[in-house]
Order: C-alpha cells, then structure tokens, then sequence
C-alpha cells in the first residue's frame, strides 16, 4: 500500500511539475522577448543573444503613446470597477435577502443572460452610444466604456449572494428591531462581514476593463490617443508595425500584467475566503 501510494504521488507531482512548466513557458518567453535587442518577429531561439531596456523606453517615446494609453486604461478600470462593485453587491443583497413576487424568474433570466457573452450585443449597444451621442469626441467614448462595463455587471450577483446566503439573517432581524433601516443594516452590519467578498467582487470588475479589447476597439474607433492598452498593443501587431514594434508589443504586455499580478497577490487571502462564506454554525 506504501508503495502504491508513494507511486501515486510521484506520479500527481510528476504531472504538476510538467503542466507548471507548460503554463510558465509562455510567461517567460514574453519576457525575454521584452529585453531582446535584436529587432523582427520571428527568431530560431528563445534567449535574446543581446538584452536591452530600450524597449520599454521606447513605449513612451515616438507615436506609440503608451503612458497615455495606460492612464486611459487606469482610468475607465477604476471608475467601472467603483460603479460596477456597488451595482453588483446591492443586486446580490437584494437577491439573497428580499423576497418579492418576481424574484426567482429574475434569477433565472439573470442565469440564462449570464451564459451569452457581453460581446455578441455590442452592434446594438454601438448603436445606442451613437444616438446618445456618446461616441462623438475620445472624452465621451471613455465615458462609454465605463457606462458598457457597468451596465452588465449587475447580472453578476451569483457568487456573492452565495456568499450572502452564509450570513444568519438573524443579523439582520436583530438590526431591525434595534430601529435599523435596510440601507442601514447592509451597509452597517453585511458589509463589515463581507470583506472577502468585496474584494473579489473588485478583483473581477477590475480586471474586466483591463483586459477587455473587443468591445473597447469597437467603440474606441480609430482614435489612437483614447486607446486603451489592449487595443494599443493590438495595433503594434498589424502587418505595417509588426518588425518594428514586435519587442515592444511584449514590453507593453509585461508592464499591463504589473499591476494585475501585484493586486491578485495583495488580495490572494480575502479571494480564497469568498468562496468559502461569512459566518459559520
């Protein structure tokens, strides 16, 4: 029995060890590829033969204008994230500690809605920003982006009204009958209990906006200076820029992932916790 189960474990780690490896390769490959001095796209070896910081230099240098892409990034990243975390953690309350007539068939279109990716609306939402005049100057096309990433983020209640399930709602009896309003009792009583839960709500309504390039290019248009990074990088890769700014594109890519790798490590902790409920017994 000793044997089998040392032969099972070596074979879990073995296993482990190889799709560590596979997940890891691209990372490092995308770094060495931001310090590699040699210019062009395609080369018959991974390690650079000569490594320069000149490509992370040369991100904010010339007609790339990627400082202004990343404050464009950072910006509609943090106000969607502000709107769509409150909009989500009211909806999820509501839903987890409200009853009324029309509860279960919205959860259940919310459940069906939540299947079909926000981009296959993006022709009838382009439309509407039109009409509403939203897409005429780079200002308001920004304004847009965080009005697009906002408005479906109430549909992602699931997880945390999960989470609010866990809370006794004899909490909340006891706040209300000590004269407590329900405003008061969620953002006094719940809120204090569902840390975890916010961050994770933060996390993931953060990294939406950061990461999102489809809708951002179909609203952005053409206009390079309201670029978000996502569609600034995807630029560097046309055909016309690709053997110029093919070390940069990584370069760029490297320093977008910063601050996702150093927020999910800050909050690793409360975003384990989330899935794991508030009160126990």
């Amino acid at each position: 029995m000793k044997t089998r189960k040392f032969i099972a474990n070596s074979a879990a780690h073995i296993t482990l060890a190889v799709l560590s490896v596979i997940w890891v390769l691209p990372i490092i490959f995308a770094v060495l590829t931001s310090f590699r001095a040699e210019s062009g796209s395609y080369k018959t070896y991974i390690i650079p033969k000569a490594f320069t910081f000149a490509n992370y230099i040369g991100l904010f240098e010339g007609a790339l204008n990627y400082g202004r892409w990343f404050s464009n990034t950072l910006t509609v990243a943090i106000f969607s994230c502000i709107v769509s975390t409150f909009l989500v953690l009211c909806v999820a309350y509501v839903m987890s500690r409200l009853r009324f007539k029309m509860r279960k068939p919205l959860l259940s279109v919310a459940l069906v809605l939540g299947m079909f990716p926000g981009f296959m609306a993006m022709i009838a939402v382009y439309y509407i920003l039109k009409g509403f005049g939203l897409l005429e100057t780079g200002q308001f096309k920004l304004f847009a982006l965080v009005l697009v990433y906002s408005g479906g983020a109430g549909l992602m209640f699931y997880v945390p009204k999960g989470f609010f399930d866990t809370i006794p709602k004899t909490l909340d009896e006891a706040s209300y009958l000590d004269g407590a309003t329900k405003w008061q009792t969620f953002t006094r009583v719940i809120m204090p209990l569902s840390k975890p839960i916010i961050v994770y709500v933060l996390i993931t309504s953060f990294l939406a906006p950061w990461t999102d390039f489809i809708l951002a290019k179909v609203i952005l248009g053409q206009d390079r200076d309201y670029y978000t990074v996502a569609v600034g990088l995807w630029t560097m890769l046309e055909k016309e820029y690709l053997q110029y700014y093919y070390t940069r594109f990584f370069a760029g890519s490297v320093l977008i992932s910063i601050p996702l790798a150093t927020l999910f490590l800050l909050t690793q902790k409360f975003y384990a916790e989330s899935v794991g409920g508030a009160v126990k017994g």
